[in-house]
């Protein structure tokens, strides 16, 4: 009880907030935000047609070094576009780790496809490239479609890794192991704009990546998301479908293809334009943030967990670990009885009634995780 009480007053100082409520993960409005989206209401351009939505897909795209982002509504939509765009289809696979927001796994759902759960490094959060590589030896085979597993006669067409809070995943490793086999890879980068892996942003190792502007978010439109390409065909590809398909004409309404109203409108991307503006700002002060936390975790020998090797982390939510689930439930208690919200990782995913039924590897980083990993509060701090 000691320790919880000097966590809960060390996370008070840091955020200068003696009394009161401090959240997981507020977002910080400190630039041009009033003044892009008062434009967008004076022109009344507020919905999917403006310039904002442009420049926040181009600027998007020199910041992350891509050659194209398109902007959707969610980043779950995104999601489920982008497995598309890379040939997923109804009754295929897609490896993917059950530590993970439901946003993953559901889009593999959206698709008519199945997840393949495998586990994760206890290090990176994300998915392991060894147990990646162990399933696909010894559960694959190699046919003139594709890759497909042996047990369920189907065929494995995309592996999608998530950047667990931020902190990149071995992505390299994991592309390496996919292209031997002809697997396709889609990174869910939600929750890493700003994080970067060997020099690169993440979410530009793939053939697509995937970033959320969810409202708690590093950088949030409200809600929004996008989609980051290299390959500029695809990307024209994916703006056609998120706009219904629409064939550009000045009167006529053609839809040459199955298309979705997947479109970011004009007013959020107006606030994440203002919001990227200041997004290095927002990640040196994170980093101080987790580097303080570092230390005082250290000090009473409570893991934190870093940024991995190679990497430089936006450190959206900073995690700890206890020893035990029945000592981090008593600090989440604790904790939240005294007005810090904290929270433990998602439930595993292949725990969920809807996916009780999926494949599985060895998870047993991921399950050591799930009950010992508790998040805590993150926020960028405005005085820093």
């Amino acid at each position: 009880m000691q320790k919880f009480e000097e966590i809960v007053t060390f996370i008070r100082n840091l955020y200068s907030q003696p009394n009161g409520f401090i959240p997981l993960h507020a977002p910080m409005f400190n630039g041009n935000e009033k003044k892009y989206l008062e434009e967008c209401i004076d022109t009344t351009f507020v919905s999917s047609v403006g310039r904002f939505v442009d420049l926040f897909e181009e600027e998007i795209a020199r910041y992350t070094n891509t050659s194209r982002a398109v902007v959707c509504v969610n980043g779950t939509n995104a999601l489920h576009l982008a497995l598309m765009l890379v040939g997923v289809k109804q009754y295929d696979e897609v490896i993917t780790q059950p530590l993970t927001f439901i946003s993953t796994a559901n889009s593999i759902l959206y698709c008519g496809a199945n997840p393949v759960f495998l586990d994760v490094d206890r290090e990176t959060l994300g998915l392991s490239p060894e147990s990646l590589s162990e399933f696909l030896v010894t559960m694959t085979e190699q046919k003139a479609e594709g890759c497909y597993n042996k047990v369920t006669k189907r065929r494995i067409a995309a592996c999608l890794p998530m950047h667990t809070f931020g902190h990149p995943c071995r992505i390299d490793a994991i592309i390496d192991i996919c292209r031997e086999y002809g697997i396709k890879v889609v990174e869910d980068a939600a929750e890493s704009m700003g994080s970067y892996y060997k020099g690169k942003h993440t979410g530009t190792f793939g053939e697509i990546g995937v970033i959320s502007f969810n409202g708690n978010k590093i950088l949030t439109t409200g809600g929004g998301g996008i989609l980051l390409f290299n390959d500029t065909r695809l990307a024209n590809h994916a703006k056609h479908l998120t706009t219904q398909a629409k064939v550009a004409h000045p009167w006529e309404f053609f839809h040459d293809e199955v298309g979705y109203n997947y479109r970011m409108p004009n007013i959020n991307a107006a606030l994440g334009l203002a919001q990227l503006e200041q997004l290095d700002d927002f990640v040196k002060t994170k980093r101080i943030i987790a580097e303080a936390y570092g230390h005082f975790f250290k000090s009473i020998d409570i893991k934190f967990i870093g940024e991995p090797k190679d990497s430089k982390s936006n450190y959206w939510l900073n995690s700890i670990l206890f020893e035990n689930k029945e000592y981090r439930d008593s600090f989440l208690k604790y904790s939240n009885d005294n007005g810090v919200m904290t929270r433990p990782v998602w439930e595993l995913m292949n725990r969920l009634p809807m996916y009780r039924n999926s494949q599985c590897g060895n998870l047993s980083n991921a399950e050591y995780l799930s009950e010992r990993l508790v998040n805590i509060p993150s926020g960028v701090i405005k005085q820093l």
